[in-house]
Formats: structure tokens, C-alpha cells, sequence
């Protein structure tokens, strides 16, 4: 079974509210929205840890 984080195309969050980076820069809560996951506090440093080594990319994972 697959881990719940690593879900790519289960989203629940409106197109709207999720930011891609270009009109600014993408924090640890926009990724984890972007993963259409809950924001948890483990969640949301894993999600720092990723901007950290892929910078804006990151996102570019959840969104096309």
C-alpha cells in the first residue's frame, strides 16, 4: 500500500486557492494543499524539507 502523502492526483482543494509559484514564491502549506492533503504539522515539514532541495519544482509534482 501506498503512503497517503505520496498521493499525486487525489485533490481537494479548489484550482483557485492553489498557487503554482509564479506570481509568488510557494511555502510548505501550498505544497501540501497542492498534494490535497490535510495540512498536519508533519506534513507541512515534510513539505519544507522538499522546497528546501527542489525549490518552486516541488510543485510542479502536484500540479500540471
Amino acid at each position: 500500500m501506498s503512503d497517503p502523502d505520496e498521493r499525486t492526483w487525489a485533490f481537494k482543494t479548489a484550482d483557485s486557492a492553489l498557487r503554482t509559484g509564479a506570481e509568488s514564491p510557494v511555502d510548505p502549506e501550498d505544497l501540501v494543499m497542492a498534494s490535497g492533503a490535510d495540512c498536519t504539522p508533519e506534513r507541512i515539514e515534510k513539505a519544507r524539507r522538499e522546497l528546501e532541495e527542489n525549490g518552486a519544482a516541488a510543485v510542479e509534482r502536484y500540479l500540471p
